[in-house]
Order: C-alpha cells, then sequence, then structure tokens
C-alpha cells in the first residue's frame, strides 16, 4: 500500500509542472565577487546653498543650503566635507552654488558643485 502511494504521489509531482522541482539554471553571476559597496550606491541629494566658510585645509565647505526634503532637512547653515580638491576652485564666500552630495559615515560629502 505504502509503495502505491509513494508511485501515484510521484506522479502527481510530475504531472502538475508548478509541484515539479525546478530545473537548476547556471548563475550567470557565479564565479563573480563584488564587494556590498559595488553593488549598493549611495544615494545622491541635490540642492543650492550659499557659501559661508572655506576650509581647503580641513577639505570642508560651511554652507547655508536650501532644505532638502528626501532627508528631512530644513534650510540650515551646516559644514561638508568636500571630495576633490578642484571643487574649491568654484567656491567662494558669498557665492550660491547648487551642489550635489552623499552620505558617508557621519559626514556629508559633496560630490559635485555647479
Amino acid at each position: 500500500m505504502k509503495v502505491f502511494a509513494l508511485a501515484t504521489a510521484a506522479l502527481i509531482i510530475q504531472a502538475i509542472p508548478s509541484m515539479a522541482p525546478a530545473a537548476e539554471t547556471p548563475d550567470p553571476h557565479a564565479g563573480h565577487h563584488m564587494t556590498t559597496e559595488a553593488k549598493v550606491r549611495p544615494a545622491v541629494y541635490k540642492t543650492s546653498g550659499v557659501v559661508k566658510k572655506i576650509d581647503p585645509a580641513g577639505g570642508s565647505v560651511t554652507l547655508t543650503h536650501g532644505a532638502v526634503p528626501e532627508l528631512k532637512w530644513p534650510t540650515m547653515t551646516m559644514a561638508f566635507k568636500v571630495k576633490e580638491q578642484a571643487f574649491f576652485d568654484k567656491l567662494a564666500i558669498g557665492r550660491t552654488i547648487e551642489f550635489e552630495f552623499v552620505e558617508q559615515g557621519k559626514s556629508y560629502v559633496i560630490t559635485a558643485v555647479k
């Protein structure tokens, strides 16, 4: 009786494709190792602000920037790290700039200046 029940169950599983074990397909990513950083890109935020203080030696700039709704930030004045030294050429006290930034650890880093 048990043999008959097992044979019947096997026939039912074969007859219903959704219950049959899926055929193994090769993983296109097998052998490729990506770091978590490569898979997950930080969110890029955009706003504009007025340059209040420039500190090239410390690699930062203080800006009074507009609201950043994605972060639920109101207009405020704060310091940002600057990703590239060349960005300091675009900064001057009192100048309004458009910029992009990312969160990097506990810092916010400017990644583009217009």
